[in-house]
């Protein structure tokens, strides 16, 4: 089974990052607010970058019966869902207008969602080039 995802999935999943990510902090960096306000938008959106990562590879681990503990298991879902709930609060109790408080909430989903496919991707890709080494060395 060929498990490698197509050239133009990865560009667009690499493309969907960097935008999402771009946009997240070109909008930061234009926003009227405390230093400390966007200390706190740019941390939370590096921790759902990293959190996103960790329950994607948990879960395939998971479903490809590589051992995960619990606890690592448990931490990446509470970890998401933190980021995502901290991102919440923070746009809930800020002074912005709707339409920035749209931004910022889509452009972090932007870029969870596509470090998720990015990451989706990489582990494919070496994946299939180890199981296409494997069959080469069979032959």
């Amino acid at each position: 089974m060929n498990t490698k995802p197509s050239n133009a999935f990865i560009a667009a999943s690499w493309v969907a990052l960097l935008a999402g990510v771009a946009a997240f902090i070109i909008g930061l960096w234009n926003a009227q607010m405390q230093l400390n306000e966007k200390g706190y938008y740019f941390a939370t959106l590096m921790y759902g970058l990293f959190a996103a990562i960790s329950l994607q590879k948990s879960v395939r681990d998971q479903l490809e019966g590589i051992p995960v503990t619990g606890i690592y298991y448990g931490l990446s879902w509470f970890s998401t869902l933190l980021s995502v709930a901290m991102l919440t609060v923070g746009l809930w109790n800020a002074t912005l207008t709707l339409s920035e408080k749209g931004f910022y909430a889509m452009s972090f989903l932007l870029s969870l969602f596509a470090a998720i496919a990015v990451q989706k991707n990489t582990r494919d890709n070496r994946g299939s080039s180890t199981t296409s080494a494997e069959a080469t060395a069979l032959s």
